[in-house]
């Protein structure tokens, strides 16, 4: 569905310093349906609410289709703030699904489009303490100016008005039914076949995830988490996507798929993961977790090298800590030399990180061995602004709540070597720190606790 229009696109701004767009979100939203967040705080930080034009589609051509509608839509938009900072940019909001087609045996379920392209009614954004309020419409006479114009000023002094906290220490969400042994029924069947895939050599990697659903006692309100993942998982860029009232998608993405600043592009390889009682070291001597580590560092460069390009990456790969994960962390960086964005992005996606090697083969195993559809988990989220400048990241260590339904998805990496009892603990200690970032204490501290006395 495409909706444009021959009207002309207005966008105007105003600064609006101090105001934190994740505690604004429900001001800014009113009940808009579509909702949206990228919280990079203390870099940036932007909220989102209601559309203005908006494009969803599925097939082969997704990332093709989309760069056009950002092209088009945003050549067409009149900036009255043009000479705004960078960070205050009118942007195209993007959400992608993992796979570009639904499968046969998945129609049918409320799966999201192949991709979603917004560009929002509300920007707000904010960078240190500097922050920017934007209202896009459509104009078709000087009324219409005037009315945004009235729109955005009372929208300003709202905002500037005293704000409910969102609460990052709100009650727990309550746990009314969760089973893990369906789960571990249904992966332990896919790690056999996996195991075979990759110790045969069929598969240089494979990575199989499980889905874990929880019902709720309430609806699940993502923001008092999201807050507090800003001092749990600082290094982590927190997101919302709300396609619709009730249907939320959610996390903490601590992987870049690619950001493009002025023309360069930087890509991160994370693959391999320890937990609490690892402060590294064992995780550099592991061979397994550098040989999977490795993998996804050779696959990125060479897919940016069958651009043309000419990426640059460090010897040896570092630590990243996020929360009570570690992972080996290898940015690499580049010149983009005018690829278009989303041109790079289709080229990336998905990385080894979160699929496996050969690309093709692997994407075909976790159709048949994965008995659900993965959504938008392993997707990429995020934006592309005015100047060409955009940040994709990769939707791990994430949620989908609908209602009180709420589904957790996380994945290990098996490659040769991989032990089967090892990936079954790496799957259970993903879910078990969202389960305790969601304070569902009924699931997440008893099996997080079982977890650190194993890995």
């Amino acid at each position: 569905m495409e909706r444009t229009s021959d009207d002309a696109l207005l966008s105007l701004a105003l600064p609006l310093d101090g105001i934190d767009p994740l505690q604004a979100l429900p001001i800014l939203a009113e009940q808009a349906p579509f909702q949206m967040l990228m919280d990079g705080a203390p870099g940036l930080c932007l909220a989102a609410a209601g559309t203005c034009q908006q494009l969803e589609l599925a097939g082969a051509r997704r990332f093709e289709l989309a760069q056009r509608f950002a092209d088009l839509t945003l050549s067409r938009l009149q900036d009255t703030a043009a000479d705004s900072p960078a960070q205050a940019r009118p942007r195209i909001l993007l959400r992608f699904r993992f796979f570009d087609q639904i499968a046969e045996h998945h129609e049918g379920t409320d799966v999201p489009p192949g991709v979603e392209a917004v560009l929002p009614r509300w920007q707000l954004s904010r960078q240190g303490r500097r922050g920017w309020l934007r209202l896009n419409g459509v104009v078709n006479s000087a009324a219409d100016g005037r009315l945004l114009a009235e729109q955005l000023w009372l929208k300003h002094e709202r905002l500037q008005g005293a704000m409910p906290p969102v609460e990052p220490n709100a009650s727990p969400n309550r746990l009314g039914s969760s089973d893990p042994a369906v789960w571990k029924q249904r992966y332990a069947a896919a790690l056999e076949r996996g195991l075979d895939l990759v110790n045969n050599g069929e598969l240089h990697k494979l990575v199989l995830a499980v889905r874990h659903t929880i019902k709720l006692d309430d609806p699940f309100n993502p923001l008092p988490l999201l807050n507090r993942l800003r001092r749990q998982q600082a290094g982590s860029c927190r997101f919302l996507w709300q396609r619709r009232e009730g249907d939320v998608f959610f996390g903490a993405s601590p992987e870049r798929l690619l950001s493009l600043r002025s023309g360069w592009l930087r890509s991160d390889a994370l693959a391999g993961t320890a937990g609490e009682g690892d402060d590294g070291d064992v995780l550099l001597r592991s061979d397994k977790d550098r040989r999977e580590h490795e993998l996804v560092v050779e696959t990125i460069t060479n897919q940016l090298q069958q651009m043309g390009l000419t990426p640059r990456r460090r010897r040896q790969p570092q630590l990243a800590r996020h929360g009570r994960l570690t992972h080996l962390h290898t940015p690499i960086t580049t010149q983009s030399e005018g690829i278009p964005v989303l041109t790079l992005a289709e080229q990336l996606h998905p990385t080894p990180a979160v699929a496996g090697l050969p690309r093709r083969q692997a994407m075909a195993w976790l159709r048949a061995l994965e008995p659900f559809e993965r959504g938008s988990y392993a997707a990429p989220i995020g934006w592309i602004d005015r100047a060409g400048d955009a940040e994709l990241r990769v939707a791990i260590r994430c949620g989908h709540a609908r209602g009180c339904h709420l589904d957790l998805t996380a994945g290990a990496g098996l490659v040769r070597g991989s032990i089967a009892e090892r990936e079954r603990q790496e799957v259970e200690l993903k879910l078990a720190v969202l389960a305790d970032q969601l304070e569902l204490q009924a699931m997440g501290r008893q099996t997080s606790a079982r977890n650190r006395s194993i890995v």
